[in-house]
């Protein structure tokens, strides 16, 4: 049990011993302990790696350790919900986003519920996509294009059929969208998460897609064939340390060769799949394009052609980013691949 008395320097010795603190003091003195803790976390994880996937691996394990860290500074929730500390922001429509009903009292992680607070005003403000000329409202939990480079590729690439199409790990829906957008007649977005399919459905709706584009809840592929199947798995493999990592890590590639492999089962005569996908694994040296060469000649596709384009995000050009050098030479690639 803690209150305005603790100080940033007892705070992060305790969450450093493992012990969790329970905060009862004023909620804007919490965010600042907590920012305070952060500052103390980041100046300790200064070091030089030999590789670029030491490099990789070292940041990992300290946004795991920060994470860790800052997820001892607890904080009570009323049933409502709401926060019964001093100074305490309304939270009701973020926590219900995030967490749904909260019918007694419990604790949370102030580092977490800022998250769900931020990821809130993400979904009420929406993400202007370029390739839609419109906004997409992520829910919480749901990974959404910071990153344009990805969606621009499927708004260019040239239209194997415009009948029907499969979106396979839809996510926010975006990639579905620009194809309902470009007149694909139907499009059938798949996800395994039901936060997905329900942010998705959302979009489909507020962009006027919902006649268009279905989403659907199931692991990778739906039922039936289509003459376009469009997937932009997670680049990275590695081991994801939260639901949203879930976008971006993927241990063992499975899913990236999952899609491979199981393409051709669902595609129609004639048809191709777009695989989306950024090098930047390559770059580090997790995944070799020997080895992504290598599976798409055993799952019995050709590559017909590669549009690649650079990135234009803010950690491409950030040089204190640790990963600068790699993200500055990624490259993300749409891979249009039909059966051989």
């Amino acid at each position: 049990m803690v209150d305005d008395r603790l100080t940033a320097d007892e705070a992060n010795r305790m969450a450093s011993q493992g012990i969790a603190m329970l905060w009862h003091g004023d909620f804007h003195n919490a965010r600042q302990i907590l920012n305070a803790m952060d500052r103390r976390v980041s100046a300790g994880n200064k070091k030089i790696s030999r590789t670029d996937a030491d490099e990789f691996y070292r940041h990992r394990q300290a946004r795991s350790h920060r994470a860790r860290m800052l997820g001892l500074l607890l904080i009570p929730l009323d049933p409502g919900p709401g926060v019964p500390l001093r100074r305490a922001p309304d939270i009701q429509e973020a926590a219900a986003e995030a967490y749904g009903a909260i019918e007694e009292s419990s604790i949370v992680s102030l580092h977490e519920l800022v998250g769900a607070i931020g990821a809130h005003e993400w979904r009420r403000n929406g993400v202007y996509v370029d390739a839609l000329q419109d906004r997409i409202h992520p829910h919480y939990g749901t990974f959404f294009p910071t990153r344009s480079e990805y969606v621009d590729l499927v708004a260019a690439a040239p239209l194997a059929s415009d009948t029907l199409a499969f979106d396979i790990g839809t996510g926010t829906g975006v990639l579905a969208a620009v194809l309902a957008r470009r007149g694909v007649h139907r499009v059938v977005a798949t996800d395994n998460e039901p936060r997905a399919i329900a942010c998705a459905g959302e979009n489909f709706r507020n962009l006027g897609v919902q006649d268009r584009a279905e989403a659907v809840l199931t692991d990778m592929f739906p039922s039936g064939r289509a003459p376009l199947i469009v997937c932009n798995p997670p680049w990275i493999p590695a081991t994801p340390h939260s639901s949203l990592d879930n976008a971006v890590y993927d241990p063992g590639s499975r899913m990236l060769f999952r899609f491979l492999n199981e393409l051709s089962d669902h595609l129609e005569p004639g048809g191709e799949g777009w695989l989306v996908l950024s090098d930047l694994a390559e770059r580090l040296g997790l995944r070799s394009r020997d080895e992504l060469l290598g599976a798409i000649e055993a799952a019995g596709l050709k590559v017909t052609e590669r549009l690649d384009t650079k990135p234009t995000h803010p950690k491409a050009s950030d040089r204190n980013d640790p990963l600068f050098a790699a993200r500055a030479a990624e490259v993300t690639s749409l891979w249009r691949l039909v059966p051989r």
